[in-house]
C-alpha cells in the first residue's frame, strides 16, 4: 500500500504554478458564495499574487503537488510584510489562500504545509504569523486569538452626511477627498512612515511602491481590490482613506483604514470621508442591491468612527497569530520595552528578568537600572517554584501581551498559570505590556 506521505511532495512555488494554482484556490475558497463553482475574484487574486505583488515571490507560495501527476493539490501563501508595534519594526508572515482540493483531502496536507511554513519562518527570523480564518482551526497549529480586528458601530446610510459635504465643490470645506492617483504614492507613504514612528499602536505600514500597487496594480476582478481616496487642503495630502471597491452581498461600503495626519483635524476630515463613502456608496448601488450601510473594520476607538455619526455596535473579532519563539519575540522589542519603563522611571535592581514560557524562557538583562539585552536563558522544571524565576507566563498569554491585545491583569485574570513572583515584577510587566490600539490593514 501506498502511505500518504509518498503520494505528495511539499515544495516552493514557481511562477509557471500560477494557471494551476488560480484554478486550485478558485475551486475551493469561498464556495458557499458561488453554488460550487469557481470564484473569479479568488483566481485573479492569486495570479495578481504571482504577477508583481509587491510582498510576494512565487516561492512564497509552498505547493503539496501529488508525486504521481506532478499536479499541485494544495498551497498556501505567506505573504511578508513589516509592520510597526508603537515604532518598532516586527517581522509579519500574513498566511493566506489555505486550501485543499477536495478529493486530496483527509492526507494532512495542512499540516505539512503549516509544519514547512513554521520551519521557513523560524529559518528567515519572521518572530510572528498570522491569519484570519475559520473559527478554531488554527488553533491546531499553534495560533490564537491574539490581537483584535474591528468592533467598530455600522454607520446606516442615511446617517450619513449630505453627500455636498467635504467634495469637491463645497467651497466651505478646508478638508476634501478625492480619488487617489499613484502621483500620490509618495505622500501617502510618508504620512504612513510618520505614524509608524509617532503612534503608540500597532500598525502596517506601506511604502510608495505598495501603495501604487493598492492605487493601480489590482486587477478589477481581484477579490481583494480596494479603493483609495486622499484627504486633501488643498494640494497637500493630509490623510488617506480605503475602502472596498464594490458593495458587500449585505449592501454595505466596507472601511478597512482611515489616517488623518493632524488629530486635531478629525472631526472635519471624519464628516468629509463619510460624505464621501455616501457618495460612493451610491455610485455603487445597484437596482438590486441597494446601499444599506458604511461598515468600518476599525476598531471602535478609531478616531473616524469616535466622531463620525452613530451607527449599530458590532462584536469586535480578531486575528489568530503565533510566534514559535517568544525570545526573538521579546528581544526585538527590547527598544520599546526599555523606552516603556524608562518613561515610567522604573529600574530593574538586579542583573536580570526571567520570564518561562513553559517550554523558552527569556532573560532581559539590566545595567544600572536599565534593559539591554534579551537572550534565551535555561528552562526550568518548575517554573513557579523555581527561585530564579520572575514570572511564567504561558506563550499565547505572552504573544497577547507583547502586541498589545491584553494587559497583564487581563491576562492574570484569564490564566491561572501565568504566575508572578512579586509585587515589583508585576509592576514592571504591567508597564511593559500596555494595550494598544490595532490600525493594521494587512499587505495582503
Amino acid at each position: 500500500m501506498t502511505r500518504a506521505c509518498d503520494r505528495y511532495a511539499v515544495r516552493l512555488g514557481r511562477a509557471s504554478d500560477a494557471t494551476e494554482l488560480a484554478r486550485l484556490q478558485a475551486a475551493v475558497q469561498l464556495q458557499a458564495a458561488t453554488g460550487g463553482k469557481p470564484h473569479p475574484g479568488i483566481a485573479a487574486w492569486v495570479d495578481g499574487l504571482l504577477a508583481g505583488h509587491p510582498s510576494v515571490v512565487p516561492d512564497d507560495f509552498l505547493v503539496a503537488e501529488e508525486v504521481a501527476t506532478g499536479r499541485p493539490v494544495a498551497s498556501l501563501v505567506g505573504l511578508r510584510q513589516d509592520w510597526s508595534l508603537a515604532g518598532v519594526r516586527l517581522p509579519v508572515v500574513q498566511v493566506e489562500l489555505v486550501g485543499t482540493a477536495p478529493e486530496h483531502r483527509g492526507n494532512r496536507l495542512t499540516d505539512r504545509l503549516f509544519a514547512a511554513l513554521h520551519e521557513r519562518c523560524a529559518a528567515d527570523g519572521v518572530p510572528v504569523q498570522m491569519i484570519e480564518g475559520v473559527p478554531y482551526f488554527y488553533r491546531r497549529y499553534g495560533y490564537d486569538y491574539a490581537f483584535t480586528h474591528g468592533g467598530a458601530a455600522t454607520v446606516p446610510a442615511a446617517a450619513l452626511p449630505p453627500s455636498e459635504q467635504g467634495g469637491p465643490d463645497d467651497a466651505t470645506a478646508v478638508l476634501t477627498v478625492h480619488p487617489a492617483t499613484v502621483a500620490n504614492a509618495d505622500a501617502l507613504a510618508t504620512i504612513d512612515r510618520r505614524l509608524a514612528e509617532g503612534e503608540e499602536a500597532l500598525v502596517c505600514p506601506r511604502d510608495a511602491a505598495v501603495w501604487r500597487y493598492e492605487i493601480t496594480g489590482r486587477g478589477p476582478a481581484d477579490f481583494i481590490r480596494r479603493s483609495v481616496a486622499v484627504l486633501r487642503h488643498g494640494d497637500d495630502v493630509r490623510g488617506y482613506l480605503v475602502h472596498g471597491a464594490r458593495l458587500s452581498a449585505a449592501g454595505e461600503l466596507t472601511v478597512f483604514a482611515a489616517t488623518c495626519e493632524r488629530p486635531a483635524d478629525w472631526p472635519e476630515a471624519a464628516a468629509a470621508m463619510y460624505a464621501y463613502l455616501g457618495r460612493v456608496g451610491r455610485r455603487y448601488a445597484a437596482a438590486e442591491q441597494p446601499f444599506v450601510a458604511v461598515r468600518p473594520a476599525l476598531d471602535a476607538d478609531h478616531p473616524l468612527v469616535r466622531v463620525g455619526p452613530p451607527g449599530v455596535p458590532k462584536r469586535p473579532a480578531a486575528w489568530y497569530a503565533r510566534t514559535g519563539d517568544p525570545v526573538d519575540l521579546l528581544a526585538r522589542l527590547r527598544p520599546l520595552l526599555a523606552r516603556r519603563w524608562h518613561a515610567a522611571d522604573l529600574r530593574w535592581r538586579e542583573p536580570a528578568l526571567v520570564i518561562d514560557t513553559y517550554g523558552r524562557a527569556a532573560r532581559l538583562e539590566f545595567t544600572d537600572g536599565e534593559l539591554t539585552a534579551v537572550t534565551a536563558a535555561r528552562v526550568a522544571v518548575d517554573p513557579t517554584t523555581d527561585p530564579d524565576i520572575h514570572a511564567a507566563i504561558p506563550p499565547h498569554a505572552l504573544l497577547q501581551l507583547a502586541l498589545g491585545h491584553r494587559s497583564l491583569p487581563e491576562v492574570l485574570d484569564a490564566w491561572p498559570d501565568c504566575i508572578l513572583r512579586d509585587r515589583l515584577t508585576e509592576r514592571f510587566l504591567t508597564v511593559a505590556f500596555p494595550r494598544v490600539p490595532v490600525r493594521v490593514w494587512p499587505r495582503n
